[in-house]
Formats: C-alpha cells, sequence, structure tokens
C-alpha cells in the first residue's frame, strides 16, 4: 500500500536516531541488561500471583521499561504512551514495531511483583559485581548523605493523624481509602537559604525552612568514581545521622568517610572507630560560639570533596525529576532504588566514555 512504512524505512530512522547521538542506545551499548535474567526471573517466580498472573512480557524486556521510566520519571500510562510514540524508547526495550506495547496495568503488576519479592537490592548487588569486574571498584573513600523526596500530599484530620502516628488505621477506613492513602511517608522541614532582593544585595540571604511530604533517599558513593553503593529509603522525618551505619561500605579501598554535620553524633563516630574507619564529618559549630580556626579550615577542605554527593542527587531531582507518585514506602523503595540503579547505569556510560582509550 502507498505510503505504508517498511522495514527499510524504520531502519532509516533507527540510523538517523544514532547518528543524532541517542543517548538510549549509548546505553544500551554500555549496560548488558541480561545479566539481571537470572534475579528478575527469580523474583517473579517467588512472587505473589494473588493480583493476577505473569505478564506475557519478557522479564528484561519490562525491566528495560522501569529504567525508561526511572531515567524520564514517566507514570505507567506516561510509559505505555511514549513506548507507542518515541522510536527511541521502543529500540531500547527491545520492541520491534509490530510488536504489542505493554499496557500500564501489565507495567504496574510487574513493579508490583518486584516489590513483593525485594528483588531491587538484589539487582543492585548484581550491577555492583559487574561494576567490579569492569575495574570499577569502590575507591577514594566514601561519601554519605542524603535527601529529601516529595510525594503527594496527603490531608488527614488530628484524629487521622494520631491513629497513624500510633502505627494504626484511622476509624472507618474503606480498603479501598486505605490503598489511596500513603501512611507511611512524612512532613518535615527542608532548610535552606533565601537569595536576598536585588536592593538588598549587601544583606545576607535568610535561613528558611519548607514543609516537604515524602521520603528521604540516603545513598552513599565511592569518591574515586561517583557511584553509589549503598543506599536505604526512609520517610522524610527520619533524621539523617540514623541510617548511617547501614550506608558504609565495607568493600571500599579506602578509609576515609566525608559527610556533613548531620552525621557527627558520638554513636556515628564510635561505628567509624570500631570498623576502622577514618572519619572527614564536617564539625558543628558550638551554640554561641564560632568554631576554631583549624576547624574552619578542615570543614572548608571537607566540604570540597563531600560536595561530589550533590551531583548525584541535582542528577536525580532535576534531569530524572525524581517523584514518588506510589502509596507507602514499600513501593517508594522500588521507585527510589530503579532510580538510583539507572543512575549507576548512566554513570557507568559517562565513565566508559571517560576512560575509554583515544
Amino acid at each position: 500500500m502507498a505510503g505504508q512504512p517498511g522495514f527499510f524505512d524504520v531502519d532509516e530512522r533507527y540510523a538517523a536516531l544514532s547518528a543524532a547521538g541517542d543517548p538510549l542506545e549509548r546505553l544500551a551499548a554500555v549496560v548488558d541488561f541480561e545479566i539481571f535474567r537470572p534475579v528478575l526471573d527469580a523474583a517473579l517466580t517467588r512472587s505473589d500471583r494473588s493480583r493476577g498472573d505473569r505478564p506475557p512480557y519478557d522479564a528484561v524486556l519490562m525491566f528495560r521499561i522501569l529504567v525508561l521510566q526511572a531515567l524520564y520519571s514517566l507514570s505507567d500510562e506516561q510509559a505505555e504512551f511514549q513506548l507507542r510514540d518515541r522510536l527511541s524508547f521502543m529500540r531500547f526495550a527491545g520492541l520491534a514495531l509490530h510488536q504489542a506495547v505493554p499496557d500500564a496495568k501489565t507495567i504496574w503488576l510487574y513493579r508490583e511483583q518486584l516489590k513483593q519479592a525485594g528483588a531491587i537490592e538484589g539487582l543492585f548487588r548484581r550491577f555492583d559485581e559487574v561494576l567490579a569486574a569492569k575495574g570499577f571498584l569502590a575507591m577514594g573513600g566514601q561519601i554519605i548523605d542524603a535527601t529529601l523526596i516529595a510525594a503527594p500530599r496527603q490531608k488527614f484530620t488530628i484524629e487521622e493523624k494520631a491513629a497513624i502516628h500510633d502505627g494504626g488505621t484511622p476509624e472507618g477506613w474503606s480498603r479501598a481509602k486505605q490503598a489511596q492513602k500513603d501512611r507511611d511517608a512524612r512532613w518535615t522541614l527542608k532548610r535552606g537559604r533565601a537569595k536576598p532582593k536585588p536592593e538588598g544585595a549587601q544583606r545576607q540571604a535568610i535561613q528558611i525552612a519548607v514543609p516537604v511530604f515524602g521520603y528521604k533517599n540516603h545513598i552513599g558513593i565511592d569518591q574515586r568514581h561517583g557511584l553509589i553503593r549503598r543506599w536505604t529509603v526512609t520517610d522524610a522525618a527520619q533524621h539523617d545521622s540514623r541510617s548511617f551505619p547501614d550506608l558504609l561500605d565495607p568493600e571500599n579501598t579506602a578509609s576515609r568517610v566525608w559527610a556533613d554535620t548531620a552525621y557527627r553524633t558520638k554513636r556515628n563516630l564510635e561505628v567509624l572507630e570500631q570498623r576502622g574507619l577514618s572519619e572527614r564529618i564536617r564539625f558543628r559549630r558550638p551554640p554561641r560560639r564560632q568554631i576554631s580556626e583549624q576547624q574552619a579550615r578542615a570543614n572548608a577542605s571537607r566540604a570540597r570533596i563531600r560536595s561530589g554527593i550533590e551531583h548525584v542527587f541535582a542528577a536525580q531531582k532535576h534531569r530524572m525529576r525524581l517523584f514518588v507518585r506510589t502509596i507507602g514506602i514499600a513501593r517508594a523503595q522500588v521507585k527510589i532504588g530503579m532510580v538510583n540503579l539507572a543512575y549507576n547505569f548512566t554513570r557507568l556510560a559517562w565513565l566508559s566514555i571517560r576512560t575509554a582509550p583515544a
């Protein structure tokens, strides 16, 4: 039929995408997604099928779709549409033009099965093994920090808040309402500085606190390569320092640990000493006093190294537009864990270009 695209037309379009520098093609060339198949197959076999049968799509194909969602902050419905609309997405997922595209419900079910099986940590460990095999060992010490991840705000009455705080279910809530309300996320204050207005340029910026509802992404990266090596997810209200011991990577070849002042607690310093690690945590200013000149110099030096972790958070929040749309901390862990893993994919792609022979 006249005007109907043929295989050569599609090949020409793919060639044009490659010539333009398709970042997804570069990513697929660096990351062998087949390495995840054993973890994925095991997770899907163990998962509870009470919500439906296993999706009739290849496990790795579906995993690639979750990677696309993480890279571009796509909802299930948006992912379905973009897979139908964009050739670059189809090629990355491994879908031919004539193949059926997984719908939003199938994508949700697949991710739900991975959640039930607790597979995200296994996928993360598998990729860490690949990084080591490629020579990207955890080196140079480690940097630890956390960032707030917003979620849709929930409205509760005083009585409902009290019941949720005590770990219960508010009276009168149906099962349908429980499924729509996030009882795990929490409010906290995000502190920062407001820039002075032009007419007050000589004045210092004002400290502000903005309320945020959601979760925290706690991560530890290696100082040499900037790859995420350890991570955990909590509600937004949990203090950063509580996750510190779980983020320490015993595989790092160096002993230094950088962190901000929030992590300078007696407990964390004792943990570092017990594990034979060298602390590079910034010093706190004593109440109503200034820190010593020696501590100020140390803080400036430590801040230069510690700031490396801000590049990770900037990529996740601005380029990947990380936002938790799901309900409950278990699903938030899958969402944030996939973003952490996808970040490592893109970081490996960048490192591979940087270390490639000229």
